[in-house]
């Protein structure tokens, strides 16, 4: 009876650092890295939805759809449209299509919208890593600014809740 006790506990101090970890991450990155955090939690829950999906697991189903949608939700409704409103509109349509994917997926326990939402996020977070690396490239050239990032000192406010 102690094996089963003891590695709870080992899981809650595992998820506990898990989620110290992932605070410092989210308090410390730029607005870039941000959003690129943002679409590997959307692959990551809607991975899981999948899996909930295969395995019959709605615990998986409900939470993963959950948090897919609002991920996809948060991407959308913080896009900045000042510097190329052409752009940021067809992003926004992109977001919208996904998001409407995975309420299908969900309503209808559809495997191939779901299959869908997921290589669209696939191809999004492969586009965003693109970005992320010729910022980088500019930057270390002198052509951007450098990223602007929180100050880490902020790191113990007790507002923000994260999840791993």
């Amino acid at each position: 009876m102690a094996g089963p006790i003891a590695l709870s506990m080992n899981d809650t101090n595992t998820s506990s650092t898990a989620n110290a970890y992932l605070k410092t991450k989210v308090m410390t990155a730029s607005p870039e890295e941000l959003r690129m955090l943002l679409l590997d939690g959307a692959l990551r829950f809607a991975n899981m939805a999948k899996f909930g999906m295969e395995n019959k697991d709605h615990e998986k189903i409900y939470e993963g759809f959950k948090q897919a949608r609002a991920i996809i939700l948060e991407l959308t409704d913080t896009i900045d449209s000042r510097h190329d409103p052409v752009l940021a509109r067809s992003v926004r349509d992109l977001y919208v299509f996904i998001y409407g994917e995975l309420a299908k997926a969900s309503l209808n326990k559809d495997m191939s919208k779901l299959d869908k939402a997921i290589e669209m996020i696939e191809y999004e977070r492969e586009t965003w890593m693109q970005l992320l690396e010729q910022l980088a490239a500019d930057r270390k050239a002198g052509l951007v600014p450098p990223a602007k990032t929180p100050n880490a000192q902020h790191l113990d406010t007790p507002s923000l809740s994260i999840q791993a």
